[in-house]
């Protein structure tokens, strides 16, 4: 048998997270014949897109790092946003990553005819693929509230990832709307700066307190001396987050019941005023929308010159909100933190799989997947972080790798000749959502709340199960759940 590979040509979409480990891993497995578009100026993603103050991530730096590439720089246990965003540059450059970018050129449309896809920019080029895969992520569209007369506000407004450097915030009236993570994040900062801020709350969320503390030089000699501490470090915080935290969402009970009662008293303990510790509780089960790490926004909110509303806002004025008890609170700065559209993916592009069927009709009665990763009708098409990718409060990084890896192997067996296109089966998606609603049933995602984590029917678009089930289910693909086919060669021409 020949061991003659082929050299498929690859089309990436988006340089952020996702798409600089493809890149990475498909240039280690031997194929260079790749492109990533990407539609701004910077690497970056979700960490390119967030500015505001206080931006930092939710998961614990040396577990949000590439497994291959191990940072013993962090400055913090949960790492701020500017440093995160120089690590991905760094990795980048290191790597090369940088020679595959195509900046400040975004895809207009994606179709796929006799085997190939054949993708158009924003500067006119076209490129024919082998395979696309979508690196788009999940935090990159804003959602922005409905609210009677949102555009009449003169002051300053912006949202939160999309943050106005240039507005001075010092000694000003700010309002802020939403208190989802981001809120969490922002608030005690502002209220450092401002002269008086004004929080509005739809839904209080519950918090996990945890300490951001700093790394020393010290500690960070002792990561470069032994990287071993930092793979310690590492699985500690995977431990915790798979045994406990993990457990407890998904509705084992005692881990349930320990993490509901430390998040419950924590509120109890953190907040003195029983009024507004009304306030902050919530309605819902522990864990239900993304629980917030964070031991700062309490003691925020309970600053003399920070209120919350709770009251629900009726309209935007000109000069501020009117809230639905009629009272007009004036604001020279309007702050929307009311987070992003996660079920976007490739959207708004013109993606169009077999016989021409866009995105929007494929999941027209239900945003569907196998695995995660691919849709029915769209061969060599892969989705990094689609729906039911675990999520929850685990590194999206990990969730990567794993996915990558599996990539990879059927990328493998098409360079053998193995196959042309390969599709996921219609059957095998609607199994693999059946398996995922019924899975869900016993998780605290459906315990009586309003969350990003629902898709249009409200169902959780998370995993249910545990980590290193998904891992070992992730392990090898099953090619039983998919259509693989050979393609007809293009007719030689005369002149050939």
């Amino acid at each position: 048998m020949s061991q003659t590979q082929r050299d498929p040509k690859v089309v990436i979409i988006g340089a952020g997270m996702t798409g600089i480990l493809m890149t990475i891993k498909l240039r280690e497995a031997g194929i260079r014949d790749l492109v990533i578009l990407e539609k701004t100026d910077r690497i970056g993603g979700t960490w390119r897109e967030n500015t505001y103050p206080g931006v930092a991530c939710d998961v614990a730096a040396h577990m949000y790092t590439y497994s291959f590439e191990l940072n013993p720089e962090w400055s913090h246990r949960y790492a701020h946003g500017d440093e995160i965003q120089t690590y991905f540059e760094k990795v980048a450059r290191k790597y090369g990553v940088m020679d595959a970018v195509s900046f400040n050129e975004s895809v207009d449309h994606c179709h796929y005819h006799n085997g190939k896809w054949d993708v158009g920019t924003s500067k006119g080029r076209r490129f024919e693929a082998d395979f696309v895969i979508n690196c788009t992520g999940i935090l990159h569209h804003p959602a922005y509230p409905n609210i009677k007369g949102l555009d009449s506000f003169e002051g300053a407004k912006f949202h939160t990832a999309r943050w106005d450097h240039s507005v001075d915030l010092a000694g000003k009236r700010v309002g802020i709307i939403g208190t989802g993570s981001t809120s969490a994040q922002i608030v005690p900062e502002l209220q450092k700066k401002v002269q008086k801020l004004t929080v509005f709350q739809r839904t209080p969320h519950w918090l996990f307190p945890s300490e951001n503390y700093r790394y020393s030089e010290q500690d960070k000699q002792r990561f470069r001396d032994k990287p071993e501490r930092i793979w310690r470090t590492r699985r500690t915080n995977e431990f915790f987050l798979q045994q406990f935290i993990t457990k407890a969402v998904t509705g084992q009970k005692l881990p349930n019941f320990i993490f509901s009662n430390l998040c419950k008293a924590y509120l109890r303990f953190s907040v003195g005023d029983p009024e507004l510790r009304k306030k902050l509780t919530p309605d819902y089960r522990v864990g239900c929308k993304r629980i917030i790490i964070s031991n700062q926004y309490y003691p925020a909110l309970q600053k003399e010159n920070v209120e919350l509303h709770t009251d629900g806002i009726r309209e935007i004025t000109p000069k501020g909100v009117i809230d639905n008890n009629g009272v007009e609170h004036e604001f020279d700065v309007l702050v929307l933190a009311t987070g992003f559209n996660p079920v976007s993916y490739m959207r708004p592009m013109d993606m169009r799989g077999e016989n021409g069927q866009t995105i929007d009709e494929a999941w027209e009665k239900k945003i569907a997947t196998y695995r995660s990763m691919f849709m029915p009708g769209f061969p060599n098409n892969f989705l990094m972080l689609g729906p039911n990718t675990p999520i929850g409060n685990y590194s999206v990084i990990a969730m990567s790798e794993v996915q990558c890896g599996y990539i990879l192997k059927l990328m493998e067996r098409w360079r053998k000749g193995e196959f042309d296109a390969i599709d996921a089966k219609p059957e095998a998606a609607q199994s693999f959502v059946a398996r995922m609603k019924d899975g869900l049933k016993n998780t605290v995602w459906v315990g009586g709340c309003s969350s990003w984590y629902l898709d249009g029917d409200g169902d959780p678009i998370l995993w249910p199960y545990t980590w290193k089930q998904w891992e070992e289910e992730m392990e090898e693909p099953n090619l039983a759940d998919f259509n693989t086919s050979q393609c007809e060669p293009e007719p030689l021409s005369k002149t050939a």
